[in-house]
């Protein structure tokens, strides 16, 4: 029969828009017949930002136009795209697949519609065809230049790298600056331009498939990976967006996640004229009612955008199939009658699968280099080896279900959403749901919420980079992969994710382990030597093994240096291997785990300590020559960009947590710790005790020791922070002048015409320099001025300018107004400017150099002992110009936090290091994890046990308070302590009262600025 012969229908008649059937074509399939109509031109603009023109009938619903987008690209995973384009209300809406085309775009001809990405889906390994790939990293590169998709410089760098290598191919240096030149990939591209360029370098051999793959797995692990936020406030006015992902629905204040809703815990989506519901079910361990959460949003048609996307998000990742259509009322309508259209994720993924098509090869407009688009969709996968994120790689909170719902599902605005089905059978998805439950980031400074999902901050196993680490961070620092490089840098702001650093301890067995050990305070004295001489053993190690090692087989650096370091830092691991041995062995007998007969002989350690300190006198002459070993591996490093990029190398391996001339100064500042211990050892026994002798002898010993090194120690500990601070500066010469002291670097505001800007402040003893967080690909502070003290005022201004806790710095040449985050912060820089402004006024006569000033750096040696031709000079310079990001610094922590630290305050740390086991549990978890836990350098590192070589993870504390628990939050332990900044909470339990006073004593010395000492106490510093 012909179809001019057939029997029209009643909705033929009626001009009703025929159904053609799944929204996607498959391979070799026509587009469907067009409806009958005038045809009308529509311009498309596709991902690589070409336009072609469709011709559609004026009936056409959209999904007659969608399907001629993706006939013409020969795309089979078509429905996790979509067409979107700004509606006469000037709002991004996406086009609906079953309205008539023309009655949703009133002017076709000034409207370009874009073909773009609009379900991202968690794994990228779930895009089985290269085309999606390629087209989802063609959206990636969309996203960063728009600067949508925010991440850290790092991570920019990285993916501008994946992305270069598919368009140009291997590195070729001059190729690729000129392609970066001609080529905008990032707002701020030119301030990382060499750290690109860098990352490029490392990818020879990868293909464009490859590089779509690696870039798609970096991106997936980014936050604001496939967010599209829509603004919206709170009930308190508070000014939010909300965004929807295939979890659920997701609020973000300034760039930052700070909730999430699941799918599995969201009931009912609604709108009502301006406000956006979302009814949650209710929890049965905390209350029957239903909670519901109300959002302002800036007009009705915003809402009912919002709702359609989490409509077409819910059913898109969460049904089995299409959701039916509803039966159309007799009389009135109740709601609306939106719904998705497509085939769900399940039923794409199921339908790729079980079919088999045909590979066509596609163009890749901007690339340079042939495309191997016949390679099979899990060829690049398995070549390459891209390890899951191991799934215990954090303490899991509550996850997210990932049950698809019953086919009979409805998502509308009235409608409630039902409870899930059953997971489905895919791996990835599970995996995901792990995934997401690692821990966020807080505002502007990533990865230290253990509470907000996302794992944007950690380091992945594909390329030796922190992702969004920035610190910290940020990012970050920490392992989520089975595989981590071997060169990393922690974030400043990184959280301990230790999934596999512990394990979660039973409560009778601590129990039970800790009444077997002995009460007396002077054992947990003993108890704390011995973990904190394990602890300075790992870095005495650090100089003596692995960086001699690395400098052994090097011929930049001098034999001198060599001979110097290990003439004079090889005894002491010897002499602390034994000492440590020692102290184990009494430890072991005191607590009764030996075959000792009288167990009394040995509960003491004050004979192990006289007789180990009184060895460690005769080394005292090897004491005396560590700050010159410090002063001349500088000396070489000025002198050799060779042994400069050496050293920059060492630093960046794990096992180097600290800058290494901090592990250089390591001896000197153990001197303290054992006078520390031995005054407490001493106040803790009566003059009758049998040990008491001893201790005093060996603390007179000790004291001596201190004060005859004492004046070399406030000497080097200067010298090395000054040459540490020149790392994290730009702009200033040589910042080691003969003289300098360093008094306090903090955060403070700069009044402005532009209003209060925040700097970061650097007092020295001569100068006061304020910089701001530059772009540059080392995250170095560049320097805007600096201002000399001598014949410098001050004066308190919060009257005369306004704005509180400020005061005006009057200079010879120009004054400063300035406002600090609190009133003791101000308290704090007023006293000590003042006091630099004396010592200024005060100082006269030559100062003895430590480094000569008119030494030039990386010059060649008179004598001629070590030559470098330009080309290696050149080569060199390509590669220590673009230096690692520093992210992991005192400097960058004040700066996220908005604090300031002191050369006291430095120095205190250095006394009030401290080591041992912890138990670790998050806010929502329920075990106890235990962990080796070093304090040092203001910061807390996480190791599985005291065995391990490098920290797992950090966790700086500048910033937080330490408290104990309140009742109201349910941690009935003994000796517990809790650590906590803005929204993010930690808690830590020790396992005796002495413990538990030290924990709190030391990270209080690091948190709370209240804690640190009190302000006339640091003139005896200087």
């Amino acid at each position: 029969m012909d179809a001019a012969d057939r029997p029209s229908t009643a909705g033929q008649r009626l001009s009703a828009p025929e159904s053609f059937g799944v929204s996607t074509l498959e391979p070799g399939q026509r587009p469907p017949a067009q409806t009958p109509g005038r045809q009308v031109p529509i311009r498309v603009q596709m991902l690589d930002d070409s336009q072609e023109v469709f011709q559609i009938s004026q009936r056409s619903p959209g999904k007659g136009l969608f399907d001629l987008v993706c006939a013409h690209l020969n795309l089979t995973e078509a429905d996790y795209f979509g067409l979107e384009y700004q509606d006469h209300r000037k709002m991004m809406v996406w086009l609906d697949l079953l309205k008539p085309t023309l009655k949703q775009i009133r002017r076709p001809k000034n409207t370009i519609l874009r073909f773009v990405v609009k379900f991202f889906p968690p794994d990228h390994t779930q895009l089985m065809e290269e085309l999606t790939r390629y087209l989802f990293a063609l959206q990636i590169k969309r996203d960063l230049a728009c600067g949508r998709l925010i991440c850290n410089d790092s991570s920019a760098a990285l993916m501008v790298s994946h992305i270069i290598q598919s368009e140009i191919g291997d590195f070729d240096e001059t190729q690729s600056w000129q392609h970066l030149l001609h080529n905008k990939y990032l707002p701020d591209q030119d301030a990382i331009r060499d750290k690109i360029m860098e990352c490029h370098r490392k990818h020879t051999g990868q293909t464009p498939a490859e590089s779509d793959y690696q870039l798609l797995e970096i991106a997936r692990r980014l936050e604001m990976y496939g967010v599209r936020l829509h603004p919206a406030k709170d009930r308190e006015g508070s000014h939010l967006s909300l965004s929807v992902a295939h979890t659920g629905v997701l609020v973000f204040q300034n760039h930052t996640k700070i909730n999430a809703f699941n799918w599995a815990k969201i009931r009912k989506l609604s709108f009502k004229r301006k406000r956006f519901l979302i009814k949650l079910r209710a929890d049965p361990a905390q209350s029957a009612h239903h909670d519901t959460l109300e959002f302002a949003m800036a007009s009705r048609d915003c809402c009912k955008v919002f709702w359609k996307i989490c409509v077409e998000y819910h059913a898109f990742f969460r049904l089995f199939e299409e959701p039916k259509p509803k039966p159309k009322p007799i009389l009135f309508t109740r709601g609306s009658s939106f719904r998705f259209s497509g085939r769900t994720q399940k039923q794409l993924i199921d339908y790729v699968k079980d079919s088999e098509f045909k590979k066509i090869p596609f163009e890749r407009k901007h690339s340079k280099i042939l495309s191997s688009s016949s390679m099979s969709p899990h060829s690049s996968s398995l070549r390459l080896q891209v390890p899951h994120e191991n799934a215990s790689s954090g303490p899991l909170t509550d996850q997210p279900d990932l049950g698809r719902l019953p086919q009979d599902a409805r998502s509308n605005g009235l409608e409630d959403l039902p409870e899930a089905a059953p997971a489905f059978h895919d791996k990835t998805a599970k995996q995901d749901a792990i995934r997401q439950n690692h821990h966020g980031a807080e505002p502007n400074q990533h990865l230290l919420n253990p509470e907000n999902p996302g794992s944007e901050d950690s380091p992945h196993a594909v390329d030796p980079v922190i992702i969004n680490g920035m610190l910290g961070t940020d990012g970050a620092d920490i392992p989520s992969t089975a595989q981590i490089s071997e060169v990393q840098q922690f974030s400043p702001l990184t959280s301990p994710l230790l999934a596999e650093a512990g394990y979660i301890r039973n409560d009778d067995e601590e129990e039970a382990r800790r009444k077997k050990f002995p009460t007396d305070k002077a054992y947990f004295i003993a108890k704390e030597l011995l973990t904190t001489e394990r602890t300075y053993l790992k870095d005495l190690q650090v100089v003596t093994q692995s960086f001699q090692n690395a400098v052994k087989a090097d011929e930049a650096v001098p034999d001198s240096v060599k001979v110097l370091i290990s003439a004079h830092y090889d005894p002491f691991q010897q002499f602390h291997q034994g000492f440590l041995r020692e102290t184990e062995q009494r430890l072991a007998q005191w607590e009764g785990r030996s075959n000792a007969h009288i167990k009394g002989d040995y509960q003491r350690i004050g004979d192990v300590l006289l007789k180990n300190i009184q060895g460690l006198r005769q080394l005292s002459v090897h004491l005396q020559k560590h700050p010159e070993c410090l002063v001349e591996l500088e000396r070489a490093c000025r002198s050799s960009r060779k042994v400069e990029a050496l050293c920059r190398d060492f630093e960046q391996q794990r096992l180097c947590y600290l800058p290494l001339y901090v592990f250089l100064l390591r001896p000197l500042h153990r001197l303290l710790h054992y006078k520390l211990l031995l005054e407490r050892l001493c106040k803790h026994y009566p003059p009758t005790h049998q040990d008491f002798r001893d201790c005093r002898a060996a603390l007179a010993d000790i004291s001596e020791m201190v004060l005859q090194l004492q004046g070399v120690m406030m000497k080097m500990e200067n010298f090395q922070k000054l040459l540490e601070l020149r790392k994290d500066l730009t702009g200033l010469d040589n910042i080691v002048v003969p003289g300098r002291e360093f008094i306090r670097l903090g955060c403070l505001s700069k009044l402005s015409g532009k209003g209060l800007q925040q700097r970061m402040f650097f007092l020295f003893s001569d100068c006061l320099v304020y910089t701001s967080r530059g772009t540059t690909p080392s995250n170095q502070f560049k320097v805007h001025g600096q201002l000399p003290l001598y014949g410098m005022t001050i004066r308190e201004s919060e009257d005369e300018w306004g704005v509180p806790h400020s005061f005006t710095l009057f200079g010879q040449r120009q004054s400063l107004v300035v406002a600090a985050s609190c009133a003791a912060e101000m308290e704090r820089w007023v006293e000590d400017i003042r006091m630099a402004i004396d010592l200024s006024e005060q100082s006269s006569g030559p100062h003895a150099d430590l480094l000569p000033p008119s030494l030039p750096e990386h010059k060649l040696s008179e004598d001629g002992a070590e030559l470098e031709s330009e080309e290696e000079l050149g080569g060199l310079r390509t590669s220590l110009d673009r230096q690692c990001p520093r992210g992991n610094t005192t400097v960058h922590v004040c700066w996220h936090r908005n604090t300031s630290v002191s050369m006291v305050d430095f120095s205190i740390a250095v006394e009030n290091q401290l080591s041992g086991n912890l138990l670790r549990k998050f806010k929502n978890s329920n075990g106890w994890q235990k962990l080796w836990v070093v304090f040092t350098n203001f910061s807390l590192f996480f190791y599985k046990s005291h065995q391990d070589e490098y920290p797992l993870a950090s966790l700086p504390l500048l910033g937080y308070s330490v408290t104990v628990p309140a009742e109201a939050e349910n941690i009935h332990k003994d000796y517990v302590f809790k650590l906590h900044f803005k929204s993010h909470v930690y808690y830590f339990r020790s396992e005796s009262e002495y413990n538990f006073e030290r924990w709190m004593e030391v990270i209080r010395s690091a948190t709370c600025s209240s804690s640190r000492p009190a302000l006339n106490s640091r003139k005896d510093l200087y």
